[in-house]
């Protein structure tokens, strides 16, 4: 099997972005929302803070489903967009990583009769009959 270790090198979301379009690992900081948080007069900011890593893509222009166009930010999988930290947003991304090539290649993406022959190279086996 090719090495599939990886070296992860994290970027300050403050001093710079990815390039528009770029699939990245964001480190995301916000604060769930308290349990009580729907009941009246509670404090939704009494919910647990979080920093987590989540894949995402980052975007010079994106459009969210209700005509809201957001500059300059990243979007996961739900369509959910989230700013560079320091700017007005609830959760924010504090640092971006390149997210690793394929195992055994050096490309993010295989599409069509290409995906078995590198499943077969990272794996260093033949197909099984």
């Amino acid at each position: 099997m090719a090495n599939p270790n990886t070296v992860v090198t994290w970027v300050d979301a403050r001093d710079a972005l990815p390039r528009s379009g770029t699939p990245v690992a964001a480190a995301i900081t916000g604060r769930y929302p308290a349990d009580d948080a729907a009941e009246p007069g509670s404090d939704a900011a009494s919910g647990e803070e979080f920093w987590l890593v989540r894949p995402m893509y980052f975007t010079s222009r994106h459009w969210s489903e209700d005509g809201t166009e957001h500059r300059d930010c990243f979007v996961d999988s739900d369509g959910v967009v989230r700013l560079p930290h320091g700017l007005d947003s609830e959760e924010t991304v504090t640092h971006w990583a390149e997210l690793p090539v394929l195992p055994g290649g050096r490309t993010h993406m295989v599409l069509g009769e290409d995906v078995q022959a590198a499943l077969r190279n990272a794996w260093g086996a033949h197909p099984l009959a």
